[in-house]
């Protein structure tokens, strides 16, 4: 199966779950818990039960900007975005063990990343994508390409996942590119388990 990084939607701590649980019987083996603008105490409880979910399809949650939640749950890992704590002070204060992933719209972000000590990086967006407020310029398959091809170059060799307005008809191309997996999260929403294992099947 591809390398694919679900990243969860949901208008309720519920849909979330829910559709995590859908993911993860679906096969895909990589979550991320995003929930915006929601009060700690939630993001707590939502994380502990899409724990239970992902360990039992060992399947790997990564909490998505909330440093506290990934500390406490002792999660797989944390994603940080760009606006957020710098991975090192995160570092600090997960064990050594916590995957941290950074998100980067340029080659200078993944540079950056790469001196930050991050096991990952999402790159995007590859195009437009009604997930995110603030949508930063669009990289398309050129701009995957040149950046991945320049960080070999300089030797850096993290794992990067695109991301942003992906559909399952981008795979085969995104893969030419150099990227190690991809991240969806529209694509494989809101779907039952037999829908979803159809699309990645494809």
């Amino acid at each position: 199966m591809n390398n694919i990084y679900y990243i969860s939607q949901g208008n309720s701590p519920k849909e979330h779950l829910e559709n995590i649980k859908n993911v993860v019987e679906s096969g895909v083996k990589l979550i991320q818990l995003r929930m915006k603008n929601v009060a700690q105490k939630i993001f707590l409880e939502t994380a502990v039960e899409a724990k239970k979910i992902c360990d039992s399809n060992n399947a790997q949650l990564i909490i998505n900007d909330n440093v506290e939640v990934a500390k406490t749950i002792n999660s797989y890992g944390l994603h940080i975005g760009k606006e957020d704590m710098k991975p090192l002070d995160a570092r600090a204060i997960l064990s050594e063990e916590t995957i941290i992933g950074g998100t980067a719209n340029t080659l200078e972000d993944c540079r950056f990343l790469a001196t930050q000590k991050v096991n990952y990086i999402g790159l995007g967006p590859f195009r437009f994508t009604n997930t995110k407020k603030k949508l930063s310029p669009i990289l398309g398959l050129e701009g995957y390409q040149q950046i991945i091809s320049q960080l070999r170059k300089e030797g850096i060799e993290l794992p990067v996942y695109a991301i942003g307005g992906i559909t399952m008809n981008d795979f085969q191309e995104l893969y030419t590119t150099g990227v190690h997996g991809i991240a969806v999260s529209g694509i494989l929403s809101n779907k039952p388990v037999k829908e979803i294992k159809e699309l990645i099947a494809s």
